[in-house]
């Protein structure tokens, strides 16, 4: 199998999408991606992405794939969630609180940044809509992010996504307490549950 059929099977493998990092993974050199967008087998989607001709282009796994510590949260998390119907029209991202955000600005994301001690909290795989495997904050932590003073999310979204937490068989009730307690926002958390369960 030559280097190029290595990197096309990467790619099948993963949808249809292969990065520069995949490759580092595997020991494969970056060059070898030149040879394959020249010959019009994959095309470049973003600094590092590249797909196969016949796949959708998937903003999800683009950002991600330049952005590697950002995280999706709040609206964006409740979109891949499905806890709205609303479909973001700006990508929201957490990052650390030390992460120098004005390339993302200049992406039209909307960026939040948090301590260290938070960041990590709650990060889960999930697959986009395209498909893909990407990084999001799980449902517990979304919800208690979205009741924080900074957030600016509408009350009608924050009901709406309390509502379809509550009818999920996949909810975790204490861990979002717990979530609740870390996140300083337990009281508001207890009044949206209150009325739903």
């Amino acid at each position: 199998m030559t280097i190029s059929d290595q990197i096309l099977e990467i790619a099948k493998k993963n949808n249809g999408v292969v990065t520069t990092s995949d490759l580092s993974e595997k020991g494969i050199l970056r060059g070898n991606l030149k040879k394959l967008v020249d010959d019009g087998r994959l095309e470049k989607t973003a600094r590092g992405v590249y797909i196969l001709p016949e796949i959708w282009e998937d903003e999800f796994v683009n950002l991600q794939a330049r952005f590697k510590k950002g995280i999706f949260s709040n609206e964006t998390a409740l979109f891949l969630w499905d806890l709205t119907d609303r479909t973001p029209n700006r990508y929201d991202m957490t990052f650390p609180h030390n992460y120098n955000l004005i390339k993302v600005r200049n992406e039209g994301v909307n960026c939040s940044r948090v301590k260290l001690e938070w960041y990590d909290i709650g990060i889960s795989q999930l697959k986009s809509p395209g498909g893909n495997i990407i990084t999001a904050y799980n449902m517990e932590r979304t919800l208690c992010d979205i009741l924080r003073k900074r957030s600016g999310v509408d009350t009608g979204v924050i009901t709406e996504a309390f509502k379809r937490y509550a009818a999920r068989k996949d909810k975790n009730i204490p861990l979002l307490s717990e979530y609740a307690k870390k996140f300083h926002v337990e009281e508001k958390v207890r009044r949206y549950l209150e009325v739903l369960i």
